[in-house]
């Protein structure tokens, strides 16, 4: 028993605790009595996490660029190292009608695009939810990888949160949302899941759902556009602008950082929606209970490559079929014939903000002082044999010289360069070029004697080979120690920079072997997926072994970061 002032300090405690730091408190209590009093202090919080625990958790990442990934195989290999009995798996493999005989399961799940879920988890949840499972045997934490600049913040991992608890499972932890910059996020969570190991089979309450406080370290700046120049020379099927961004304020970034903008629509856009509902822009318009100018909900609402959602809920309020799945709204007006009871209101509750755009940063700021540069491609397509062009893309093409544009630095702490020593291999066709542009400019500006390797690519020689004057001269100098250039249309075969990796084969995989870090900007698909491919066949030839086992040592380069990729 614990004498009336103990007694009355703990019960202050335990009123004043969240449901977080009393589950921490219970594993840090029973990691108490098993080991010794002298010793044991809050500062040791970590030597409760190293007691061996009868949990065999299964944690289930969903990925679209290999960051949930990178967190699940960190998260095991730490469940390892104190003797946690952990198993990862891609939810792409994962059966979700077989969630019902686990007992434990940790969800590392990110967000994409417009609050959806990444590609290869999608099936997966559409069968959860869809299912009758009953998910009362199991217990369950979600950790949500997101950018909290986008509207809908980590709401895959929102969904996944609550369907499960929905089918009967029981939150071991609340769910947790991870801003881009989420390694304390992370570190914390799994402290958390650690302590609640110890106590998982001696309580079997609901936690209520709770956000983990989010500290963004993004960095809003204004500035203007003061140079723009296309890249591309006359006859090039491409238009790719080289712009530069100045700002009165210190722009701090790094290399292998990016730039965000919110783009807005076009007036001609705007116009054209407004005199379709016969409304003046300077018309009030409240939505859910925000009141501004018709105009300026317009300019700021997503019309333009309509979320799935948004088209279905745009079909059952027009009440017609929309077979796109890149409908514009002004695509979708022109199928309908106004109804005197559609308000411009209905319409445009059912769109989402426009959600921020970023572009890999192509300066350094030890080399560009003052300056931000961007290596923007005007993004073009056809729908309907209608050729259109992308929202923000075009946004920049078309922004005025010298005029305030505002933007924020997004952090890439998972694209960064090594130590100044190491080897570099640099893998950037098309405007994948940008990082590596910085990475160059950065380690020439800072004298860096690590030995550096680009492997660049787009169609023409002539027409399309950007920054061709400082890759020469990054040659000359020294500082670019080896170029291979694919240009896939001036010759009858295409040839792609896999190609070119085939064919320095043997010296690609000497690099790697002195310890070179490979680093892959562009597409993801399908370019990085066959850069990738390239590389598992070269160390698998060049080391006489087998794919599956290049594939594992490319895996374990990704694991220590010295494989790094910012595809899109």
């Amino acid at each position: 028993m614990l004498s009336e002032n103990k007694l009355s300090l703990l019960k202050q405690l335990v009123q004043n605790a969240s449901n977080e730091e009393i589950i921490w408190t219970k594993g840090y209590l029973a990691g108490f009595l098993d080991g010794s009093k002298s010793d044991f202090s809050v500062t040791k919080e970590t030597n409760v996490t190293n007691i061996p625990v009868a949990v065999k958790p299964l944690i289930i990442y969903g990925t679209e660029t290999g960051n949930s990934k990178k967190v699940a195989s960190q998260l095991l290999a730490n469940f390892k190292k104190n003797k946690i009995q952990a198993k990862a798996v891609d939810v792409f493999q994962y059966d979700a009608t077989k969630l019902s005989k686990e007992n434990l399961v940790v969800f590392v799940m990110s967000t994409q695009g417009e609050g959806e879920f990444p590609q290869n988890a999608v099936a997966f949840y559409e069968n959860l939810k869809g299912s009758e499972v009953d998910l009362s045997k199991v217990s369950f934490a979600v950790l949500g990888l997101g950018d909290s600049s986008y509207p809908l913040f980590c709401n895959a991992g929102v969904l996944l949160d609550e369907v499960l608890a929905e089918k009967g499972a029981k939150r071991l932890l609340p769910l947790v949302k991870a801003d881009v910059d989420f390694a304390d996020t992370v570190s914390n969570w799994e402290t958390n899941l650690k302590a609640a190991f110890q106590n998982q089979g001696t309580s079997q309450e609901t936690v209520k759902v709770q956000t983990a406080n989010t500290t963004s370290r993004k960095q809003n700046y204004t500035g203007v556009i003061h140079h723009k120049v296309v890249l591309n020379d006359v006859g090039s099927n491409k238009e790719t602008y080289h712009i530069e961004i100045s700002s009165e304020d210190e722009i701090v970034y790094k290399p292998g950082d990016a730039l965000g903008i919110i783009p807005k629509n076009s007036t001609e856009d705007v116009a054209f929606i407004l005199n379709y509902f016969s409304v003046d822009a300077n018309q009030e318009i409240t939505v859910k209970d925000q009141k501004q100018t018709a105009e300026k909900w317009l300019l700021e609402r997503n019309i333009k490559g309509l979320s799935k959602r948004s088209i279905e809920q745009l079909a059952l309020l027009l009440q017609v079929g929309i077979n796109s799945e890149k409908s514009d709204l002004i695509d979708i007006l022109k199928q309908v014939e106004i109804s005197k009871d559609l308000k411009i209101e209905s319409v445009i509750e059912l769109l989402l903000p426009i959600a921020p755009r970023l572009y890999s940063i192509s300066s350094s700021s030890e080399a560009h002082d003052g300056e931000v540069h961007l290596t923007v491609n005007l993004n073009t397509f056809t729908i309907n044999e209608e050729v259109k062009t992308g929202l923000a893309s075009q946004f920049l093409a078309d922004f005025p010289l010298d005029t305030l544009i505002e933007f924020y630095i997004h952090k890439n702490n998972n694209f960064r360069l090594p130590e100044p020593g190491e080897k570099v291999i640099m893998i950037g066709p098309g405007t994948g070029i940008a990082p590596f542009r910085s990475f160059l400019a950065h380690r020439d500006a800072t004298a860096a004697e690590g030995e550096n390797w680009l492997f660049f690519g787009e169609q023409h020689f002539v027409l399309d080979f950007y920054y061709q004057t400082e890759i020469q001269e990054w040659l000359t100098t020294g500082v670019l120690t080896k170029l291979d250039t694919a240009f896939s249309r001036d010759q009858e075969r295409k040839i792609y920079v896999q190609d070119r990796i085939r064919e320095k084969a043997s010296e690609f995989n000497r690099w790697l072997e002195e310890g070179a870090n490979i680093y892959i900007c562009g597409q993801k698909n399908p370019m990085s997926q066959d850069v990738e491919e390239a590389i598992i066949e070269v160390i698998a030839q060049e080391r006489n072994i087998s794919v599956e086992a290049a594939k594992g040592v490319l895996e374990t380069l990704e694991n220590q970061g010295k494989y790094q990729k910012d595809v899109y």
